[in-house]
């Protein structure tokens, strides 16, 4: 009777366990991990390979065949760990890859190859992802250093391929900014030199100038009290750095730097315990850290200890159910953009208001997820940014500026539907003539008929500017949707216009918008 037991038990656990792989500049790496009774997840098992993606990308354009190979091999054999466990070895919860894949020529193709032989969806972060990232890095790990609380702190993450900057206020986000300056990219620029030593330190200097002039620039209002640095690099490296604390002197960092310049990539491997390729792409790391940090002229930096790697697969488990401080970083990121454009601050909030109401009062209706109430909130925000250019069809400005920005954690995926709800907001209803609805999948083209749909209703009742509506009482009867707008004795403007935009509503939930003015 015990065996019988025992595999039920097994499966059970097999299915209590999920798991993120990640397609990195220099390795593949999976975590497997359990969901725990609080609803954070414990780490089981992980697992990590070297694979020189970033050295083929930034040296000739393209993931070569055998590096392909390399990586399908990988993943095959993290399978087999898989169904050891008891696991489907084709059921990877999330499995993502480093943002220079989509600089290389053949991503497709190396995407495409990874699925037909593995079984494996893999997407692309993309920047606006990566940014999350980083501010989930920053909030889980760092929330112990004094400056993250209650000072002005930059947190740098020099990547593969780009550099990011998140400015923390107060211990909240208020400014990010990014830089075409990383360290595998850095390795191959400067790989022609055939400089060593200081000489190749000077060398690197030089080609980071212009990125390290701009991020100078664009913080030179602000006083930084403390400089963070995160990467895979600089963290491999952090317990010899900082020896068992987060603080690094940067007199201690120039001194690493310069030993470390000394060294040829097989001493590296061995004095630090690393694989080549992230040998390879250290010494740029560690001068490109330390230019910033003098730049910024800090005595200085935080480095974290915690194993970058591991960090990054836990991530990208959760980025995609932040909540709480998020979720008010990306409406503040919206609103200062909303502000770049001269958009009314209070229609925006106050529509974004009414918007929540509507949410909340019809989720059995549209079942749709707390980050697509977030989308709409955003939406919500920047809907009218578009009159900046012209009051005239400035839905489809609207939709065009929106594209053609960053909001603060949402990656381009969301930027491209928040920017369909705008456009949705007045005038048209979604079809597929119009070239960005028709360029969504069909399950967003979906969500971006729900979500306009909520605002458009919205929008109506906020028609005057004046934010006359405060108080909604909500009722639903033979296919009408009524609302009582308490304290709000003549609605003739409102009625007026929810007539020419609850089309979209009635078309998408079935239910004609009826305003009853209060008695």
């Amino acid at each position: 009777m015990s065996a019988p037991r025992q595999s039920e038990d097994a499966a059970a656990t097999a299915e209590s366990l999920i798991t993120a792989l990640h397609i990195g500049a220099g390795s593949v790496s999976m975590m497997v991990a359990e969901r725990t009774a609080d609803g954070g997840l414990k780490p089981v098992d992980f697992l990590e390979q070297p694979a020189p993606l970033a050295r083929d990308i930034f040296r000739a354009a393209s993931v070569s065949l055998s590096t392909t190979e390399r990586v399908v091999s990988i993943i095959r054999g993290y399978q087999k760990t898989l169904a050891e466990l008891g696991m489907d070895p084709h059921g990877i919860t999330r499995a993502a890859a480093t943002n220079i894949l989509s600089e290389a020529r053949n991503h497709e193709t190396v995407i495409n190859r990874i699925r037909v032989a593995c079984g494996v969806k893999v997407g692309t972060i993309d920047d606006g992802e990566m940014t999350r990232l980083i501010y989930l890095k920053t909030r889980r790990r760092l929330q112990h250093l004094p400056a993250m609380r209650k000072d002005t702190t930059l947190v740098v993450h020099v990547g593969p391929g780009n550099t990011r900057a998140l400015l923390f206020e107060n211990g909240r986000i208020t400014r990010y900014t990014s830089y075409r300056l990383g360290t595998h990219r850095t390795r191959e620029a400067v790989e022609a030199s055939h400089s060593e030593g200081t000489a190749l330190l000077r060398v690197i200097r030089e080609h980071a100038f212009g990125n390290l002039a701009q991020m100078r620039f664009d913080y030179s209002d602000v006083k930084i009290d403390g400089l963070v640095l995160i990467g895979y690099e600089v963290q491999s490296v952090a317990v010899p750095l900082t020896r068992g604390s987060s603080v690094c002197p940067l007199k201690t960092l120039r001194q690493f730097t310069a030993e470390a310049a000394g060294m040829s990539d097989v001493e590296l491997v061995k004095r630090f315990h690393l694989d080549y390729q992230t040998a390879e792409a250290l010494l740029p790391a560690l001068e490109i850290n330390l230019a910033v940090a003098e730049t910024l002229k800090l005595d200085d930096v935080h480095i974290p200890t915690s194993d970058y790697e591991q960090g990054l697969l836990h991530d990208l488990l959760v980025s995609r159910e932040l909540s709480g401080a998020f979720t008010e970083d990306v409406l503040r990121s919206a609103r200062i953009l909303a502000g770049r454009y001269q958009s009314d601050p209070g229609h925006g909030e106050h529509v974004g208001n009414l918007c929540a109401r509507f949410f909340s009062e019809l989720a059995d209706l549209h079942q749709l997820t707390p980050h697509d109430a977030l989308l709409l909130q955003v939406a919500a925000i920047l809907h009218e940014v578009g009159t900046y250019v012209s009051p005239r069809a400035h839905h489809k400005h609207s939709e065009y500026l929106i594209l053609n920005s960053e909001v603060f954690g949402l990656d381009r995926n969301d930027v491209a539907i928040v920017a369909q709800v705008a456009r949705y907001h007045r005038h048209a209803v979604p079809l597929l003539d119009h070239p960005g609805y028709a360029a969504l999948g069909i399950d967003d083209r979906i969500r971006v008929c729900k979500l306009a749909a909520l605002l458009r209703v919205a929008d109506a009742l906020e028609r005057t500017h004046a934010q006359r509506v405060s108080q909604i009482e909500f009722h639903r009867e033979n296919g009408k949707l009524r609302l009582r707008l308490a304290g709000l004795a003549d609605a003739a403007v409102e009625r007026l216009a929810m007539a020419s935009k609850a089309d979209l509503f009635e078309q998408v939930f079935g239910l004609s918008v009826v305003i009853d003015e209060d008695s």
